[in-house]
């Protein structure tokens, strides 16, 4: 199978039932490689975490095998998923809970992060990234650039 890798940032609106449009740029790919076929979970961070169907499998290996210490995040990620289908209008319907969970009204933002995505409220994401724009880099990416 090929690999998935999405990047960048579409701002989108969830409709009135929490249904997501998939962006255009994506759907060949997520039709092609993943069947339509997402699963969605939380973040720590407060957004949900996006996954095509085949990437969703390796993360949730790694989950799944960590030892008991980490039983609390497995049920965060692992417990809190939602199966989802893209229909055949190209929208996603998120499960409610995770709406709440990540505050997702109508603005949202999509943001490509390789083999998935981010899903995050609008504002909640513009604040997140202020916070990084006022943070020292890290070590681990200055050594990147």
């Amino acid at each position: 199978m090929a690999s998935l890798s999405f990047i960048g940032t579409v701002a989108l609106t969830l409709d009135g039932k929490g249904r997501l449009s998939v962006p255009a740029r994506h759907r060949d790919a997520l039709r092609t490689l993943a069947d339509n076929a997402l699963v969605v979970t939380k973040h720590p961070d407060g957004c949900l975490l996006v996954f095509p169907r085949p990437s969703w499998q390796p993360f949730h290996d790694k989950v799944v095998a960590l030892p008991m210490e980490a039983q609390r995040w497995k049920r965060m990620f692992v417990g809190g998923a939602s199966e989802v289908d893209i229909d055949g209008a190209s929208r996603a319907l998120i499960d409610p809970g995770l709406r709440a969970y990540a505050g997702l009204e109508r603005d949202v933002k999509l943001v490509g992060m390789g083999p998935y995505f981010e899903l995050w409220d609008a504002q909640r994401f513009e604040a997140d990234e202020a916070k990084l724009d006022s943070n020292d880099m890290p070590d681990s990416i200055k050594g990147l650039l």
